[in-house]
């Protein structure tokens, strides 16, 4: 519950970006292409794989769910930005804040999980390609979607109830362009030390075990591209890895920054997090359609078949 003066606080305001006074119009002008082009461009590759048969593997089907999680992770805080910064209120209540601290770490924890079972496919079609098909069967890989979401909702409700059972009775002015831990905690009147320890621990112990998991992922991988005979072999091995690789790089760079610092920054924290909200869901598109011929090629028959079905 939040309390201001003995009474109840429904209403919480978001500061925004710091040192940005009087450049709202500019900062909305230079966000908005990028909020298009992440939800532009993770629909593509959503549309792709789904009407592509050819596409109808695991590494799609696990491309197509990071395009459904970039989609809601970034519109977890960005449509509430672009709108203060058009000059509407920065208004937000105690439950609309409460959903957005959730859902953000609900994504965000989900496309860690999602990194990780990505690696482990790469692993299993690269070390074991003859009972790929097997071992990555339909079911497993549902069953390893569905275990995404249940780790992302637990991971997010440890945090969420530990923020949230604080008390508030102080200033209401969130000091961040979103609701998150680092920026509620100062307003609490209570001890923070427990919500901050599991929060960095929890943050980021899950973040370690993943990067853990795909580093030795790839450790495997890499043995076993290095054992292929030809050059042309190892290539092509290396190319079904690169997208992933580079992904994984733009994902958790920013994680790292923001929350396992041992002095937060609260400036470099708000550009990494604009960057992580902003450019990031934007980026694994191009990545994954600029390095994939596979994709490549099935969204330029569907931009055809568009084309002939609209001059038709």
């Amino acid at each position: 519950m939040l309390v201001k003066n003995n009474r109840l606080v429904t209403e919480l305001i978001l500061v925004g970006i710091p040192h940005t006074q009087g450049q709202d119009r500019v900062l909305f002008v230079l966000f908005l292409p990028f909020y298009a082009c992440t939800l532009l461009g993770n629909l593509s590759i959503l549309v792709v794989v789904i009407s592509s048969t050819r596409l109808h593997t695991p590494m799609y089907f696990f491309l197509g769910n990071l395009s459904v999680f970039d989609m809601g992770f970034s519109s977890v805080t960005c449509p509430k930005m672009l709108l203060y910064l058009m000059g509407l209120s920065r208004l937000i209540s105690y439950r609309d804040c409460v959903s957005q601290l959730f859902f953000f770490h609900f994504f965000g924890s989900i496309e860690c999980f999602l990194y990780t079972v990505m690696a482990y496919d790469r692993f299993t079609a690269i070390c074991y390609p003859l009972q790929y098909t097997v071992i990555m069967n339909p079911r497993i890989c549902v069953a390893l979607a569905v275990g995404t979401w249940l780790l992302g909702c637990v991971h997010s409700s440890v945090l969420t109830s530990l923020t949230f059972t604080l008390p508030y009775c102080g200033p209401n002015e969130v000091d961040h362009f979103f609701c998150d831990i680092p920026a509620l905690l100062p307003l609490a009147c209570a001890d923070t030390s427990l919500t901050q320890m599991v929060s960095f621990t929890n943050v980021g112990l899950v973040s370690l075990v993943c990067f853990l998991l795909i580093l030795v992922s790839y450790m495997r991988i890499t043995v076993s591209i290095l054992s292929i005979r030809t050059t042309e072999g190892r290539l092509h091995a290396f190319s079904t890895c690169s997208a992933h690789l580079i992904a994984i790089l733009c994902a958790y760079g920013p994680i790292i920054t923001v929350y396992l610092q041992p002095t937060p920054n609260p400036m470099l924290g708000t550009v990494v997090q604009i960057l992580m909200n902003l450019v990031g869901p934007m980026l694994n598109p191009l990545i994954y359609t600029l390095r994939n011929k596979e994709v490549k090629t099935a969204l330029t028959k569907i931009l055809h078949r568009t084309n002939h079905i609209s001059e038709s």
